[in-house]
């Protein structure tokens, strides 16, 4: 054997040993940024809810005889501008809608600064394309009025009728109005306020915390941050807000090692959808599977009375019943240490979806399944 023949050899032999690594020793931790799983406690968006009227519609409006509440809205804006409708006026206002108005108030917006709005209706308008949103004050959760809303609407969707017929896409309803409200009051963040703040991470994950002090504690120095629990992280602050505006700027994009999540699998009952993460793993079991189905047919009979006996005609029902009930074959599976080897199991039963979710309930309960179950 030559040299260049040994060479070629221990070439091949380095690449199975390195291909053989690759499959079996796990891959390094995935790095995701502090500001992806983690924010700062106070400096958050608040919810605005308002209660409006839209104008301008052709004809797909309220019908006010089952939505008075759009009369009596219109009457008190009237009065507000002046106009005293007279008493008992029969008012038809096919292009008027009732609303609600909601928006979501980002943290440290400034009074005059523009904020999207959605606009959703409230009675029974067949469509608020082309209206118009008179003013609406928006409120919070306290009462106060934090912004006005007002503009055009933008619906997406369209829609005609005709003769008794109808055909439309897509939701007529509801529609948004970019920049439709203009921010009369802000709302204090926590930021400038203390020595410190605290960072909420987004899942409970006591790994995650020590990750994340470790990290700011290495770029920042030693001490500045300390975790409270297994969500909350307190880190101590500069005094100046410019200062600390680019403290959090600095941390906020640092690379915190992403820890192996909890083994979830997690089950929607109404759809029968089932999400397992790579965490989970199953324990040797057995399975019996089997199907059990019972038919109820029903067949109309005559019963003819004969000649001159004064019977009269009468139909009955002959039901027949049936029970099938399928094999179940015992499924041995064996254990599955990656979330492949736990699929190719389940898929071996030939089950359902919805036959899947009691499979995988037994399994658990059978304390064969190495995985916590969370029913959507």
């Amino acid at each position: 054997m030559d040299a260049q023949e040994k060479i070629l050899r221990s070439l091949i032999a380095v690449t199975v040993l390195a291909a053989s690594a690759a499959l079996w020793w796990p891959l390094p931790a995935h790095a995701v940024r502090l500001k992806e799983i983690a924010s700062v406690q106070g400096v958050r968006a608040n919810q605005l809810v308002g209660y409006g009227l839209v104008v301008g519609l052709d004809g797909t409006g309220d019908q006010t005889t089952q939505t008075p509440f759009t009369v009596q809205s219109l009457n008190a804006m009237l009065q507000q501008l002046g106009i005293t409708v007279p008493p008992g006026t029969s008012m038809q206002l096919r292009n008027v809608a009732a609303v609600m108005v909601t928006a979501s108030l980002p943290a440290d917006a400034q009074p005059g600064q523009a904020i999207d709005v959605n606009v959703s209706s409230l009675g029974n308008a067949k469509s608020l394309k082309g209206g118009t949103l008179i003013a609406t004050p928006l409120k919070g959760a306290d009462g106060q009025v934090y912004a006005l809303a007002q503009g055009n609407m933008v619906v997406g969707g369209a829609g005609a009728s005709a003769g008794g017929s109808k055909v439309q896409i897509n939701h007529l309803s509801a529609g948004r109005i970019p920049g439709g409200a203009s921010v009369e009051r802000t709302v204090m963040t926590p930021l400038n306020q203390g020595d410190s703040i605290q960072l909420d991470l987004n899942a409970e994950d006591y790994a995650t915390a020590r990750d994340v002090v470790r990290a700011i504690n290495a770029k920042m120095g030693a001490g500045i941050a300390s975790a409270q629990s297994g969500r909350n992280v307190r880190v101590r602050m500069p005094a100046s807000p410019d200062e600390r505006v680019n403290f959090l700027a600095d941390i906020e994009n640092l690379d915190i090692p992403r820890a192996a999540p909890a083994a979830r699998v997690v089950i929607n009952a109404r759809t029968g959808s089932i999400v397992m993460n790579q965490a989970v793993t199953l324990s040797p079991c057995a399975v019996a599977h089997g199907n059990l189905s019972v038919t109820i047919s029903s067949t109309p009979v005559i019963s003819q009375p004969s000649a001159l006996s004064g019977g009269s005609t009468v139909v009955a029902e002959k039901a027949d019943i049936a029970i099938n009930q399928q094999p179940g074959a015992i499924v041995q599976l064996p254990a599955g240490t990656r979330l492949t080897d736990v699929v190719k199991a389940l898929n071996t039963l030939g089950a359902t979806p919805g036959d899947l979710l009691a499979i995988l309930q037994a399994i658990k309960a059978a304390g064969a399944l190495n995985a916590e179950l969370e029913v959507i």
